[in-house]
């Protein structure tokens, strides 16, 4: 079954077009990383003030962690992305604020047969 995690953090305000140019493009190397550990469909939307939304869908997201977790590559890049973030204990791709899914079209429609 397809989890979907939503998350957010904030990024220092003096610093939201340093971390947008670093997003563009990520390593290819951690693109294989993020794949590889089952994440998909995976978007970041930066919204005012430097408040970012993040999204991904996986089928296992404890599995996902724990392999981000165990990777140097992820390491290596949450450890480069670390100044950017306010009030964050940890690297992102393991403390991020998750978010609670209170609406979803697709289930709603399915449940009651639209």
């Amino acid at each position: 079954m397809t989890e979907r995690i939503a998350f957010q953090l904030q990024i220092a305000p003096g610093m939201i077009d340093e971390y947008v140019a670093r997003h563009t493009p990520v390593w290819p190397e951690m693109l294989a990383e993020i794949a590889a550990s089952g994440r998909r469909n995976y978007s970041i939307f930066l919204g005012e003030g430097g408040r970012l939304f993040g999204y991904y869908e996986t089928d296992d997201d404890d599995a996902a962690r724990a392999y981000l977790a165990a990777s140097p590559v992820a390491a290596r890049w949450e450890a480069s992305m670390a100044e950017f973030f306010v009030g964050l204990e940890g690297r992102a791709d393991q403390a991020a604020t998750p978010l609670v899914e209170v609406f979803n079209l697709h289930d709603q429609r399915e449940a009651s047969g639209a």
